[in-house]
């Protein structure tokens, strides 16, 4: 086994103690929303995204027309867009086929771990680094989707499982705060949410990601100056 494998293995071991709960949450949230096992277990490998999967997921267990369910996961998912145009040069030398490979294990925790150890030069193979972080975290999401699916509303409220989602993301979201574009859009992002947290159909997120977004890059174009 590749040593940068290894390092990237070891590196996500503590975000892997949040990605267990955020995984049952899912897979519990989708049958509770009516959601089959399969369908629920199917989401998770698809479309592999747990804050759209939540946020689609709460809308069909609303009845929200489809159109706002798609353009809410569509809305949410763009920081994927932005995360790939980071971190492709490192990437750049592989064939297409493989690139395209990668980029189906790239996550929140994946493109934070594997960019903070590529700025600080300790890696030899960028993408093995990268897949030894990804692979542990896609394996864990579907065991534990599966293992939510599976108990389902057998797990109590008490546990408090949906608690480790917010911690999740803040766990990745500080480390990477280190430029002003990046720290300018996670806060206005996040106030914008929380001020429209009682919008119908949860527009409130997508909006407030959107919104952040701008902001963000406003401020690159600004500093660039």
């Amino acid at each position: 086994m590749h040593a940068d494998f290894r390092a990237g293995a070891r590196d996500v071991l503590p975000v892997l103690l949040g990605v267990v709960p955020f995984a049952m949450v899912v897979g519990i949230a989708a049958i509770d929303a009516g959601l089959t096992p399969l369908q629920a277990i199917g989401m998770s490998a698809f479309v592999y995204a747990g804050s759209s999967q939540l946020a689609a997921i709460e809308l069909l267990g609303e009845s929200a027309p489809i159109a706002v369910v798609v353009f809410t996961a569509i809305i949410i998912n763009l920081r994927m867009v932005m995360y790939s145009a980071s971190i492709a040069p490192h990437f750049a030398d592989y064939r297409r086929r493989t690139r395209a490979f990668l980029a189906y294990f790239l996550t929140d925790q994946a493109y934070a771990l594997s960019l903070t150890a590529y700025e600080s030069r300790t890696v030899e193979s960028e993408r093995w680094y990268y897949l030894g972080v990804a692979t542990p975290i896609s394996v864990v999401w579907m065991i534990c989707t599966a293992l939510g699916v599976v108990l389902g509303a057998g797990i109590p409220d008490s546990w408090g499982l949906s608690f480790a989602v917010p911690l999740v993301f803040l766990a990745i979201l500080v480390p990477v705060m280190k430029e002003r574009p990046r720290t300018v859009a996670a806060l206005v992002s996040g106030a914008i949410a929380v001020l429209l947290a009682g919008a119908p159909f949860n527009l409130g997120l997508p909006t407030g990601a959107v919104v952040g977004i701008i902001a963000g890059l406003l401020t690159e174009v600004v500093r660039n100056r």
